[in-house]
């Protein structure tokens, strides 16, 4: 007859203080996240309720009425939406690259005494004012556009109706630069952050089998992030359509928008910023904040435009 031991009980270890700071902490991090929500949702009721009298008085073809007259209370905002594309997206196409070649040098090539320099350098300009920033713009930017940048651009592609025109200080192509330099850190740091938590060992596999450095770029590194990497440009781009002081001090703020980048033009932010203090009618502060809506709109559909890029790519790589 075999004598079956008793189980042995494990000593508790868990503490009464263990269970209160688990539930503690759901209930910190949930409490959190419903803020996040509840800010948002005033943030969107604020504006909706603000621009209700626009709406009213204009509907939806305030976004294709291309005049805006305080005098007249007739209001559009067809050219500063055009405005804040051009000088958003254009900004970007120059801003993207430059800040992806930036953190794949910092956290690939570069060697350690220039690594934390240049990437403390480079994290420090997003430190920079948006006012420092303008005057910078107003200065020296845009007298070297004008003397230096335009010139030669307009006698190599005057032909295109986008680089006609006289060569000015204030512009659109002042502004899509300034915006640039704007989203190039926050860009880039999250790049490089990406990049630097590429696993060592797919690097190194990858170099031990024969591949060179770029091939190990273009095969390894790159693929292995380029869903953050749609997100660090997404938020660039963020940065660069809600921008309004910079582009104030340097995009001449002239409406009707010219075909040209070397004419002044102006954008939603740039509008509101500059107008709303001295605005003369209920009216026109509904139609601020009309623009301040659309400025909105556009930026939960860049963002959702996103989000459906960085999903595809998790699911072509098997994680969604």
């Amino acid at each position: 007859m075999s004598v079956t031991a008793a189980p042995i009980r494990l000593r508790r270890t868990r503490r009464l203080g263990d269970r209160i700071g688990d539930r503690a902490l759901h209930a910190v991090t949930g409490a959190a996240a419903l803020l996040a929500l509840a800010v948002v949702a005033a943030i969107v009721y604020a504006v909706v309720d603000g621009s209700l009298p626009a709406i009213r008085a204009f509907g939806a073809g305030f976004l294709w009425r291309s005049e805006w007259n305080p005098v007249t209370s007739a209001f559009g905002a067809r050219e500063l939406v055009v405005g804040t594309l051009v000088t958003s997206f254009g900004a970007m196409l120059i801003a993207a690259p430059l800040s992806i070649a930036i953190a794949l040098f910092l956290s690939e090539l570069a060697p350690p005494a220039v690594r934390a320099p240049v990437g403390t350098l480079v994290e420090m300009l997003a430190a920079v004012p948006s006012v420092v920033v303008g005057l910078w713009g107003i200065f020296v930017l845009g007298p070297f556009v004008r003397d230096h940048v335009e010139p030669p651009l307009h006698d190599a592609l005057g032909f295109l109706p986008v680089f006609a025109g006289e060569p000015s200080q204030s512009g659109m192509l002042p502004a899509i630069l300034v915006l640039a330099i704007m989203a190039v850190p926050i860009t880039s740091s999250i790049c490089r952050e990406l990049f630097l938590g590429v696993p060592r060992e797919l690097e190194e596999g990858a170099l031990a089998l024969g591949a060179t450095r770029w091939e190990t770029v273009r095969g390894v590194v790159l693929p292995s992030v380029r869903g953050g990497v749609v997100a660090a440009v997404v938020l660039g781009l963020g940065r660069a359509l809600g921008e309004a002081i910079a582009v104030t001090q340097t995009i001449g703020n002239f409406v009707p928008l010219k075909v040209s980048l070397f004419a002044p033009g102006d954008t939603l932010a740039s509008r509101l910023a500059n107008q709303y203090q001295g605005a003369v009618s209920k009216l026109q502060v509904a139609s601020l904040v009309y623009l301040g809506l659309i400025l909105l709109a556009i930026t939960f559909l860049a963002n959702l435009a996103a989000r459906r890029i960085v999903l595809r790519f998790e699911r072509g790589r098997g994680l969604g």
